[in-house]
């Protein structure tokens, strides 16, 4: 089998996903396009070389509809001759779209792809393509639908999780994201948003908030308690782990990630392509993986997709130097740092979508490029990269700094 490489990756800034964020006046296309002009100029490439642009994006109705990866390699000048699919994993989407990507170039099937995603959170709002399994009860009663707030309470509570260490983890990934920014650690990779004057609409993550503290989050109420108690959902979660006796709702929007705009492009090709282009390339791919997972605690499926992923490539947990997880909720990553006993100075040491946000079909994308830059910048050798999927999912990938 042939190996894939990564050669370089780009991410724009994340946006606040509402109407008053810097990138609301911007399109999905045209994000993703930004993306995918940085990562041709970067590396000087001849984009007929390009096999096949594959971009996640849950969302894909409106302005982002349409197979959004063809439309904005037209749109970046990639020509006729470079196709695009958009694919949808939830909020894996990003990473699953390298995937993809590199998996075909296993295979000897491409030489040269791109994988990413891209999501305009402020124009194309959450779930405008709507949601099968809240609506069907044929899906919705076997998978114990619930929202994915009450799962995230759902795992606070099962496995202990307070309010206060929920909060906490919350503060600390402000201050990370902030001190990185403050230090540079993005400026290798992101790339800004520029309006049709080249003026720069949005160079830096705009949701970071390096003030935060216990006392600030401890003043906002849980966002879950009226949909998981009075909606019936708690009730739903507890019928899949009846050993818990009541929901503690722990989460809110400030321990929660962030709905923000943004995109990200990876560039993966085999050895041969790369020394061909002249391409250095960066970090191997040794491995990826997704698996369905439980369908009450929703948001756990990283746990048991590295689970997988390490017994798959015949590594332990510590053969791996840094961990980049979703934020989705600051449960999702606790649990994580519980069930394998790790470090927390080796997970998300750049802060997360708490703090920057989470654009959902470019966020796998996204922090896929942070370890990579974490590990030339730490001098380490080999990430995991996961994120929990809606309706009871996981999926990671291993790579390792060449």
């Amino acid at each position: 089998m042939t190996d894939a490489f990564i050669y370089d990756h780009v991410r724009t800034p994340r946006g606040k996903g509402k109407a008053d964020g810097a990138l609301h006046e911007v399109t999905a296309v045209r994000l993703a396009e930004t993306a995918l002009r940085a990562i041709q100029k970067r590396n000087d490439l001849d984009v007929k070389t390009v096999d096949d642009v594959i971009l996640g994006c849950v969302d894909p109705v409106g302005e982002a509809s349409a197979d959004i990866a063809r439309s904005a390699a037209i749109a970046a000048g990639y020509g006729e001759s470079v196709p695009g699919i958009q694919i949808n994993r939830f909020c894996a989407s990003g990473l699953d779209a390298v995937a993809a990507a590199a998996a075909q170039v296993m295979a000897g099937q491409k030489d040269i792809a791109i994988g990413g995603g891209v999501e305009s959170m402020s124009r194309v709002g959450m779930g405008a393509s709507g949601m099968l399994p809240a609506v069907d009860p044929s899906v919705a009663i076997p998978s114990y639908f619930s929202p994915q707030g009450v799962a995230a309470d759902l795992i606070a509570t099962k496995y202990g999780f307070s309010r206060d260490d929920v909060d906490a983890f919350a503060v600390e990934s402000h201050k990370r994201a902030a001190k990185a920014w403050e230090e540079g650690r993005f400026s290798k990779s992101v790339i800004p948003v520029k309006d049709i004057n080249g003026l720069t609409i949005l160079g830096k993550d705009e949701t970071i908030r390096p003030e935060a503290n216990m006392q600030a989050l401890g003043g906002l109420k849980p966002s879950f308690v009226m949909m998981g108690e009075q909606g019936g959902f708690d009730a739903v979660a507890i019928q899949g782990h009846p050993e818990v006796e009541k929901i503690n709702h722990v989460h809110h929007a400030g321990n929660s990630s962030g709905i923000v705009d943004g995109a990200a492009a990876v560039l993966v090709g085999s050895k041969a392509a790369g020394r061909k282009g002249g391409l250095k390339p960066r970090a191997r791919i040794r491995g990826f993986a997704t698996l369905g997972s439980d369908l009450a605690l929703v948001l756990t499926g990283p746990v048991d997709v590295t689970e997988k992923l390490l017994a798959r490539t015949k590594m332990s947990i510590k053969d791996i130097d840094l961990i980049e997880i979703n934020e989705a909720f600051s449960s999702v990553v606790l649990r994580y740092m519980q069930a394998f006993d790790i470090d927390p100075a080796k997970v998300n040491v750049n802060g997360g979508a708490i703090a920057m946000g989470h654009p959902l079909g470019a966020t796998g994308a996204m922090i896929l490029g942070t370890v990579i830059d974490e590990l030339e910048r730490r001098d380490l050798s080999t990430g995991l990269v996961t994120l929990c999927v809606a309706h009871g999912m996981g999926t990671a990938m291993i790579v390792e700094r060449v």
